[in-house]
């Protein structure tokens, strides 16, 4: 397992565990960040990513992108 942040671009991975508090776990569920997900990191300039999760396009900085398990 390994953050969002270090996950290859362009490989299809599945979200395995989302770390945090409660308040940042809703946050990244409620955009769809959940686990078995399959996410897609699209670019990633200096930790902050996009990637694409359920069909839809997100971008999350590093912060976020650490608390997210590939």
């Amino acid at each position: 397992m390994l953050p969002l942040t270090m996950a290859t671009i362009g490989e299809v991975n599945v979200i395995r565990r989302v770390n945090g508090n409660g308040e940042t776990k809703r946050f990244l569920e409620n955009l769809g960040f959940v686990i078995g997900a399959e996410i897609t990191v699209l670019s990633a300039i200096g930790g902050n990513v996009i990637v694409c999760v359920k069909d839809s396009r997100v971008a999350i900085n590093a912060d976020m992108a650490r608390h997210i398990m590939v």
